[in-house]
């Protein structure tokens, strides 16, 4: 009977161990509804506008310009960007340019798509244009050559490629939102940066003809705007730092299960007690 008992506090114990690691887990929000998405886009990566996961930021833009936003990428999540590109009217657009979406990191190196459209050429009779692309799972730590999507800031770049003269300055309105999924343990790893890649917040020079090209630099004509270049967002709850994966709670509950199973394989072999002695004789 007290193993009964014992077997059901413990499997009562686990369930609440689940509930309280579960709530200890950070939860990151896709963005806060309440704040305003901005209504224009950058022209390189030092004027990004900043926006974060959930929300809708839009712009008004010419074809042959490059738009740029940034948003916060945390270990375990995987971003997801989607574009759309309203064009003119058909009769007012003689050839069709390719639209492309771009994702780069804080350290500005182009990220590859999982999947997604990444580029389309709208046909002679569309409205619009649909982009999306699917980043890898962000990782908490990687090695200095490899290329993998750390934490901190991603700028998504949205353009015209291929332009003729007769598409350029065609006017268009762009949205762009990012949706993140929660990988969760699978992609975890035993190491963590020790500051997420983030642009700092000192001043540079913005000029309206800096050049579009990822390995671009801040200008060094010897003036600095009074703004600071990016307000450095992060998701809600702060960075996490690859601290928190939900292989903490498979341990736990691995521990729970095998002190059960001590506890029930004992209870089987240790058998029912002594026999009682008998003297010899009776």
């Amino acid at each position: 009977m007290r193993i009964t008992r014992f077997l059901a506090s413990a499997v009562i114990g686990a369930a609440a161990t689940f509930g309280v690691v579960s709530v200890a887990g950070p939860a990151f929000a896709e963005g806060d509804a309440q704040a305003k998405a901005p209504s224009e886009a950058g022209t390189s990566f030092r004027t990004a506008k900043e926006f974060a996961p959930g929300q809708r930021a839009t712009a008004s833009a010419s074809t042959g310009d490059y738009l740029y936003w940034s948003f916060p990428a945390d270990a375990g999540q995987r971003p997801t960007v989607k574009a759309t590109v309203k064009l003119p009217d058909s009769a007012e657009r003689p050839s069709g340019a390719t639209w492309r979406v771009d994702v780069y990191d804080g350290l500005r190196r182009r990220q590859a798509c999982m999947y997604g459209v990444q580029s389309s050429a709208p046909t002679a009779d569309a409205t619009s244009v649909n982009l999306s692309c699917t980043l890898r799972t962000v990782r908490a730590w990687a090695d200095p050559w490899a290329n993998d999507p750390l934490p901190g800031t991603y700028y998504v770049r949205l353009t015209a490629v291929e332009l003729k003269p007769a598409d350029q300055g065609l006017p268009v309105s762009t949205e762009v939102e990012v949706a993140m999924k929660d990988v969760g343990g699978s992609a975890a790893v035993d190491g963590s940066l020790a500051a997420p890649l983030v642009p700092g917040s000192t001043t540079a020079s913005a000029t309206a003809g800096s050049s579009p090209d990822a390995s671009e630099t801040p200008a060094d004509d010897g003036k600095a705007s009074a703004a600071p270049a990016l307000a450095t967002g992060e998701p809600e709850g702060g960075w996490s730092s690859g601290w928190w994966s939900d292989r903490w709670i498979w341990t736990a509950a691995g521990g729970i299960l095998a002190a059960l199973a001590g506890v029930a394989g004992y209870a089987l072999t240790r058998g029912r007690g002594r026999p009682s002695r008998v003297p010899q004789g009776y």
